[in-house]
């Protein structure tokens, strides 16, 4: 009996890609950038799954294209490169992989807060460039963290981490989301559920950690911007376009707001030139999961949801489990 093919859009970590190719016929896209979309139906065309990044956009007229295709795992937790509807019409079974990388994205993002209070990619700089004429003591002053206030607007999984390493520093933390968490999580964390409008009013600095959907583009816009502090900071680990980049570009330019650390962009891999240009932003290339033992992880996971899947049982991180039975019948 043949194996199931596989198409790759990238290359994953081997932790993912040995269990691949022990189990599957596995295509991965050799080239060190995303494929276009003619590539991936080229590429993918007959084979019966695909392994994407959030980099691929898989949509009806993707999965029209390669019909053969049964199962699409994203090596992601994230999945607003998926049109689930579309999925579930064409009778794709979507996945993602979820719980792996909220300890690492947690790490990254109160590391992007710290750079950003204490001025270290600023400070980094001025030692590099041979100007440093020595201590003074009006020198780099930046914002203490320590004792301050912290808005976590969204309260998830990654959200929670972030609380947790603010009470090592004495943090005064709250939080804003559509749902209350439970109240022994909130007097564990030391945490308090506030209004958006509260929580920017209120915080020293504003770490953002809620997934991408229509009512989040955009969630922070001039409006949101001009409610803060003019001391705070912003901290963006989670999708580019909930923040509104040009309103971003102009509060920080006004002096509406302090600064940001951004790990995410509205318009990746685009990034504003006046951002930039900026000294009061700290700017990473999307890498909140990019440890060695977590984006292994994910690639295991991901591959984990296709050798479940072909083996007849429901995929651990399936998003649309209700098609599976569609899936497993597809010619």
């Amino acid at each position: 009996m043949a194996r199931p093919t596989v198409f790759v859009t990238r290359v994953i970590p081997d932790e993912g890609l040995k269990r691949l190719r022990e189990h599957f016929d596995t295509t991965v896209w050799p080239h060190d950038r995303s494929p276009s979309r003619d590539e991936i139906i080229e590429q993918a065309r007959g084979k019966d799954a695909l392994v994407t990044l959030l980099t691929e956009k898989v949509d009806a007229t993707l999965l029209a294209a390669l019909p053969s295709v049964k199962i699409v795992a994203n090596v992601a937790v994230g999945f607003d490169n998926f049109d689930i509807p579309a999925g579930t019409a064409a009778g794709v079974v979507m996945t993602n992989t979820p719980g792996v990388l909220d300890e690492t994205t947690a790490d990254l993002a109160f590391a992007l807060l710290m750079a950003t209070a204490r001025r270290v990619v600023e400070a980094d700089k001025l030692m590099r460039s041979g100007t440093w004429g020595g201590w003074g003591i009006m020198q780099m002053l930046g914002h203490d963290v320590h004792h301050a206030s912290l808005g976590i607007v969204g309260f998830g999984r990654i959200g929670r981490c972030v609380a947790k390493r603010a009470s090592g520093f004495s943090m005064k933390v709250v939080y804003s989301d559509a749902m209350a968490a439970p109240p022994e999580v909130e007097r564990e964390l030391g945490v308090r559920r506030v209004s958006l409008d509260e929580l920017l009013a209120t915080s020293d600095f504003v770490s953002v950690h809620v997934p991408l959907l229509p009512e989040t583009r955009h969630l922070i816009d001039a409006a949101a911007l001009n409610k803060m502090k003019k001391s705070a900071c912003l901290i963006n680990t989670s999708r580019g376009p909930v923040v509104e980049e040009a309103a971003l570009v102009a509060a920080l330019r006004g002096g509406v707001i302090a600064g940001a650390g951004l790990d995410v962009y509205e318009f990746e891999p685009k990034v504003s030139p006046e951002l930039v240009a900026m000294d009061n932003v700290v700017l990473l290339p999307h890498i909140a999961s990019a440890s060695y033992a977590t984006r292994g992880k994910m690639a295991e996971i991901a591959a984990g949801n296709l050798i479940a899947f072909f083996a007849g049982d429901t995929p651990p991180t399936a998003l649309n489990p209700e098609v599976l039975s569609r899936a497993h019948a597809k010619a």
